[in-house]
């Protein structure tokens, strides 16, 4: 195995995709640079006295368009090359969904699992204000999300501890995934696991690519292996059942369980509660190791936990047909040229996960206009729809129900709008990839890049940058 590092990988994947654009040289490289990268380490005082010193990163990879965008994680494996790999990423995700953000990713060398919930507002808390000091965050700057270990609580702390150091009417901006409750958006908690079915979905439909891997189109009947259960895997898998395809294996940090007749992902859910871990699950089989699990047979494999859990090493021997990339990363350069030899369709994160960074844009947008999407339009709305549901009982004689009545005059609330807005997202962007993966001849990951590129070097040479 080679020891190229991640963001060695996503220059890779740029310099392939950027053979087959017409961009000055001198430009491409502007893009692919990171701009910014600032490495902090600080003390946190744990609950029995002792202090540990910790290490975080921000960076900023692209100011073509501000503010910047990017998740934190807290784990244990974040070095500054991950984030920075991460930040450039999104800097291409947001181009390919065109979502107006530059990409960012920030990171804390930490076990969140192991420290207690003082512990990790301390910890918050204090990064938020390193961030703050050296102008890492802010509306109109540089706006953070969660990621691995990070979830709306530490959004929550990160507001706070921001608005304490700059009282702004747009305070609550310089996050996002933030409880509803403090400016947060209904939708955004499932949202990155929606754009991957929203993206899936798209795939599947294309019956020249199902004909070509032995499948019918669509996801009826598919069946689907997901590794990770938080968030992102979860509400895919959850998607992807409701749309009448199977769950058969899961895989977990413990390990996975495996069922070729299907799984329950509820009862699934509700065994790990009250186990404490998925396996035992009844009637299933056990996976001492979750990657193993990765290499059992299906249709469609949603690696959904972290980047690098199909190398060279394992790929030879997965089984999927496709393999839908939930999460930033899951598959070396290696593997993919295998897997793409061997005929897989991958599709790719750079596109598939940017469900999240999608509803973070609506998020950020309604707490920069300070309305609640819906609410200035929808009792005109309702009003409209029952005036046309008269009209058409005065010309046809026929009478709604009360029941038939409300469905059809049912107002587009808060997570309708953004439910709509994003899978319009995702399936536009899919369409633009299928398009250029066509038209150069390359996979949907080159293709991705392909789009991304051509879209920030837009952005340069129309503010005059570059000729």
């Amino acid at each position: 195995m080679s020891n190229i590092s991640f963001f060695e990988e996503v220059n890779n994947c740029f310099d392939k995709a950027s053979r087959h654009t017409s961009i000055d040289q001198g430009l491409l490289k502007c893009i692919k640079v990171c701009n910014s990268s600032y490495h902090v380490t600080f003390p946190l005082v744990r609950d029995n006295g002792e202090v540990e010193v910790v290490q975080a990163w921000r960076a900023e990879h692209s100011h073509h368009k501000l503010p910047t965008k990017g998740g934190i994680r807290y784990s244990e494996m974040v070095n500054e090359d991950e984030v920075m790999a991460l930040a450039a990423l999104m800097t291409y995700k947001c181009a390919i969904v065109d979502v107006p953000f530059g990409g960012a990713k920030g990171g804390i060398q930490i076990n969140a699992r192991q420290l207690s919930e003082k512990e990790r507002e301390r910890l918050t808390r204090r990064y938020t204000y390193e961030l703050v000091r050296k102008g890492f965050i802010g509306p109109g700057v540089d706006v953070p999300a969660p990621d691995y270990g990070t979830g709306e609580q530490e959004m929550a702390w990160i507001v706070d501890a921001f608005a304490a150091l700059n009282p702004q009417m747009d305070a609550d901006a310089c996050v996002t995934g933030k409880p509803v409750a403090l400016s947060g958006i209904r939708g955004r908690t499932e949202a990155t696991g929606r754009g991957v079915f929203f993206g899936i979905r798209e795939a599947c439909a294309v019956k020249e690519d199902m004909e070509k891997l032995g499948l019918s189109p669509g996801l009826e009947g598919k069946k689907i292996i997901v590794q990770g259960l938080g968030n992102v895997g979860y509400h895919s898998a959850n998607f992807f059942e409701q749309a009448g395809a199977m769950i058969v294996g899961v895989m977990e940090y413990e390990g996975g369980i495996y069922n070729d007749q299907g799984l329950n992902l509820q009862q699934v859910v509700d065994h790990r509660r009250a186990n404490n871990s998925i396996l035992g699950f009844p009637g299933s089989r056990n996976i001492e190791d979750s990657k193993q699990g990765l290499e059992l047979p299906c249709d469609i494999l949603v690696p959904a936990a972290l980047e690098h859990q199909i190398s060279e090493e394992n790929a030879p021997r997965i089984q999927a047909k496709i393999i839908a990339e939930a999460a930033n990363g899951p598959l070396t350069s290696e593997a993919h040229e295998i897997l793409v030899k061997k005929g897989v369709l991958i599709v790719p994160d750079i596109y598939l996960n940017a469900g999240g960074v999608t509803v973070s844009y609506f998020e950020w947008l309604k707490n920069i206009s300070h309305v609640r999407f819906g609410r200035i339009g929808k009792r005109f709305e309702q009003s409209s729809q029952n005036s046309m549901l008269q009209a058409i009982e005065m010309a046809t004689g026929r009478k709604f129900s009360e029941e038939e009545r409300k469905l059809l005059s049912k107002d587009a609330d808060e997570v309708t709008l953004v439910d709509s807005g994003l899978e319009d997202t995702m399936v536009n962007a899919y369409g633009e990839i299928w398009e250029t993966h066509k038209r150069h001849n390359v996979d949907l990951r080159i293709a991705s890049f392909i789009n991304a590129i051509n879209k920030v070097a837009v952005i340069y040479q129309r503010r005059g940058i570059f000729p």
